[in-house]
């Protein structure tokens, strides 16, 4: 993987790069829509490309390891091959599923025993075997296996999970290093900062991921309830030590207005469920603010879900319609505003991308964050 910075913005840290895989280029800063069971809800990957011009999408360790489980995907070729997406794509490692599990999961310096949420069987997940199956499911980006903290959490906790995550980094590097890519297309690894809303715990992670000298880094443990203004002033810190000419993804963020801010800091990768799980929710997200279509106002609004778009299903379809269809429960509703909310994403990042080359990042940003975030 090769990443080279082509821009910043002369009145923030914002910047745009170009990632350069074996699957594809990406154009940096960055949206990646989330396919967590090996698809994007709803979506076609055909419209991926063609509609919603994703670049990269990620897959889920966790998910794609318990079904279809790493026989069917070793079978079929990994990823790629199993669900006929030719781009790259990036695994989350499974720690942050195996923290939600609170119920039902052991973590200990080994690892992380776990329940299945499927059958309800056991499993083992150690930084090792992370590496290994995300080789068998044959990511482009590979994430180091930690511990997300959630929020709030007890400083000491927070001290000693980072602690272990580093550890648990040293065995990542060591075993990704001593394996081989299984499909002929080279892989690469990301660690992951954490340290919650701890500024000393966040310098001192960062600066051990640092040191790692990956081709890449990630920040997570933000974006977990914590306020707006915490998660920007820790990516602030950490996108002060990670080093500028090697990408920065921040793990699980967030809204239009998050994005914005975050890229102002520094940020070149981000993913979230948020615009595909709102969406089927009937939640829109468009240039001019926030669109709930099961409210009563859209009912007789028979203008175009978004007049300006060069996406079809925003001109094609009527608001009414798609408030009809999501009241309904018809499932073109899930997919008609899914595609509306991945497209205004990847319109979002891109419009961001020529505004920073042409140096007038800040003040589009600024006019933006203003409009992105009232309800309409």
């Amino acid at each position: 993987m090769k990443f080279n910075l082509t821009a910043q913005d002369p009145l923030s840290k914002a910047r745009a790069g170009e990632i350069t895989t074996d699957h594809g280029t990406i154009q940096t800063p960055i949206f990646m829509p989330v396919g967590t069971a090996g698809t994007v809800k709803a979506v076609h990957q055909h419209e991926l490309k063609q509609d919603i011009s994703a670049q990269i999408i990620l897959g889920n360790t966790y998910h794609l390891y318990l079904r279809p489980g790493l026989n069917t995907l070793e079978s079929a070729g990994g990823l790629h091959k199993f669900n006929g997406w030719d781009g790259p794509i990036l695994t989350d490692s499974g720690g942050y599923q195996v923290y939600s599990l609170t119920e039902v999961r052991k973590i200990k310096e080994e690892g992380v025993t776990f329940r299945s949420h499927i059958d309800g069987s056991k499993h083992l997940f150690t930084p090792e075997n992370v590496m290994d199956i995300q080789r068998i499911i044959g990511a482009d980006i590979i994430m180091a296996f930690d511990e997300c903290t959630p929020y709030p959490c007890d400083y000491n906790y927070a001290k000693r999970s980072i602690e272990m995550t580093h550890r648990w980094l040293k065995r990542c590097c060591d075993r990704f290093d001593s394996t081989e890519p299984k499909y002929g297309y080279s892989q690469t690894l990301f660690p992951i900062v954490q340290g919650s809303v701890y500024k000393d715990l966040r310098v001192r992670s960062a600066e051990v991921i640092a040191s790692y000298e990956r081709e890449g880094n990630a920040i997570g443990g933000l974006s977990v309830g914590e306020p707006a203004e915490e998660m920007y002033a820790m990516t602030e810190i950490v996108c002060n030590i990670l080093p500028q000419q090697k990408p920065r993804y921040l793990m699980g963020v967030g809204t239009p207005v998050n994005i914005l801010e975050n890229i102002a800091l520094g940020i070149d990768m981000f993913d979230c469920v948020m615009p595909t799980r709102n969406a089927r929710n009937g939640m829109l997200f468009t240039k001019n603010g926030i669109i709930n279509i099961k409210n009563e106002k859209w009912k007789n609004d028979f203008s175009a879900i978004e007049d300006d778009s060069d996406l079809f299903s925003d001109r094609d379809y009527s608001k009414a319609y798609l408030r009809h269809l999501i009241h309904s429960g018809e499932m073109l509703g899930a997919q008609i505003a899914t595609l509306h909310n991945l497209h205004f994403y990847l319109w979002l990042v891109k419009e961001a991308r020529k505004k920073i080359i042409a140096g007038e990042f800040y003040d589009w940003k600024n006019m933006m964050v203003k409009r992105l975030g009232q309800r309409l």
